[in-house]
C-alpha cells in the first residue's frame, strides 16, 4: 500500500482530504453537516471505497442520535461519520488484499462506529465484507441493499423452510421485507406478505408474494388463517408492534420466528413458536450466496427516494415519512 502522505510545493506534509458528512455531537437532524476531513488509514486487509451511493436506514437516525454509543464496545470518536452501506469503486487495496482491484465496482458492509461510515466520498472496510455488484443491479441500488439483503437472507437461514413451506414476512414493503419476500420466492416458500400502504401492497405483490394484506387497515390475523388453515410455518418480522405481535398467534407452535435484533418493540407477550434474535451475516459468505441469488433471479432493490449529498438533513427527515423500500444518498 502506497503512503497516503503528500508533499505540497513547499514541502510541508498535507494529509488528503475527503467531503463527508459528520456528526460533531449526538443529536438531531441539524447536528449533520458537510465538511472535509482526512481520507480513512487503509490498513493490509482493507479496501478503499470511492463511494457512489449509500443507504439511508431507520438504524442511521438511532445512531445519530446516540442510541449506540458504546454499544459496540468502543467509545465514539468526534468527528462521527454514519453510513453502513455503500456502493461505489474500489480506489486503493492494502498489501494482502488479492480478490479486489483498482477500479471494480463493489459494494459493502461497515459499522461505523470503528472506523467511519460511507456518508463520504471514501470509505474504508475489511475486503471481507466487500462484494462485487452484480451486473444488474445500478450502483444505486447496490449501495442501498447490504444490511438489509443480507439479514432477511440470514432470517430465511433460521427458518429453515421447504419448498411450499408458508411464511408470513411482517413488514413486507420496507427495506429488509421487500427484499426477504423476493429471497423466500426464489427458494419456492409460499409468502403472505403484510405490507403499509396501497403503495406497499403494490409493491410486494408485484414482487412476488402469493397474498398480500395492509397490516394499517386489513385483519390480519384473519388473512393469516386463511392462507394457512393449519397455522403459518414461520414468520419473519421487520417491524414490532401490537399488530405484529397478535399476529404472530398465526404461526404453529411448532413453527419459527426470525425477528432481527434492532427491530422494535420486541413482544410483550412472547408468542407460541420459537422467536430466534439474530444478526445478519454480512461477511463474504453471505454476500457470495446474495450475489449467486441475484444473478440467478430477479431480485430487485427497490429505491423510494435518493438525496442529493448536500441534502442529507433532508435525507434524515424522510425517514419519519410513510415510504417503501429503500432511501438512498448519491455521494459521488
Amino acid at each position: 500500500m502506497e503512503s497516503r502522505i503528500e508533499r505540497s510545493g513547499g514541502g510541508a506534509i498535507v494529509e488528503p482530504q475527503m467531503n463527508a458528512v459528520v456528526l460533531d455531537r449526538f443529536g438531531g437532524v441539524d447536528e449533520l453537516s458537510s465538511r472535509r476531513i482526512p481520507l480513512p488509514e487503509v490498513g493490509d486487509d482493507d479496501v478503499l471505497i470511492r463511494v457512489e451511493f449509500a443507504g439511508v436506514a431507520s438504524w442511521d437516525a438511532v445512531e445519530r442520535a446516540g442510541g449506540y454509543d458504546g454499544a459496540f464496545g468502543v467509545a465514539s470518536t468526534f468527528p462521527y461519520v454514519l453510513g453502513w452501506d455503500a456502493a461505489g469503486t474500489v480506489a486503493a487495496v492494502g498489501r494482502n488484499v488479492t480478490r479486489f482491484h483498482v477500479g471494480e465496482r463493489v459494494y459493502a458492509s461497515t459499522n461505523p462506529v470503528k472506523r467511519g461510515g460511507f456518508y463520504a466520498e471514501y470509505g474504508v472496510v475489511e475486503a471481507e465484507f466487500v462484494a462485487r455488484v452484480p451486473d444488474r443491479l445500478t450502483a444505486e441500488q447496490a449501495g442501498a441493499m447490504p444490511w438489509d439483503a443480507l439479514t432477511a437472507l440470514s432470517g430465511l437461514d433460521l427458518l429453515g423452510l421447504r419448498p411450499d413451506g408458508t411464511l408470513m414476512v411482517f413488514g413486507a414493503s420496507g427495506g429488509i421485507g421487500h427484499m426477504a419476500v423476493q429471497l423466500a420466492r426464489h427458494s419456492g416458500i409460499r409468502v403472505l406478505a403484510v405490507a403499509s400502504g396501497d403503495d406497499g401492497v403494490a409493491l410486494a405483490r408485484r414482487l412476488g408474494a402469493d397474498d398480500v394484506v395492509d397490516g394499517r387497515k386489513d385483519d390480519v390475523l384473519a388473512a393469516a388463517f386463511e392462507f394457512a388453515p393449519g397455522g403459518l410455518d414461520a414468520a419473519l418480522v421487520t417491524a414490532g408492534g401490537e399488530t405484529a405481535e397478535r399476529s404472530l398467534r398465526a404461526v404453529k407452535n411448532s413453527g419459527r420466528i426470525a425477528w432481527p435484533n434492532g427491530v422494535v418493540p420486541v413482544p410483550v407477550t412472547p408468542p407460541s413458536a420459537m422467536v430466534s434474535y439474530y444478526d445478519g451475516d454480512v461477511s463474504r459468505a453471505g454476500t457470495d450466496r446474495l450475489n449467486a441469488i441475484i444473478e440467478a433471479s430477479s431480485f430487485e432493490v427497490h429505491v423510494a427516494r435518493t438525496f442529493p449529498f448536500k441534502r442529507i438533513q433532508e435525507a434524515h427527515r424522510a425517514l419519519n415519512d410513510h415510504y417503501v423500500g429503500k432511501l438512498a444518498l448519491k455521494v459521488g
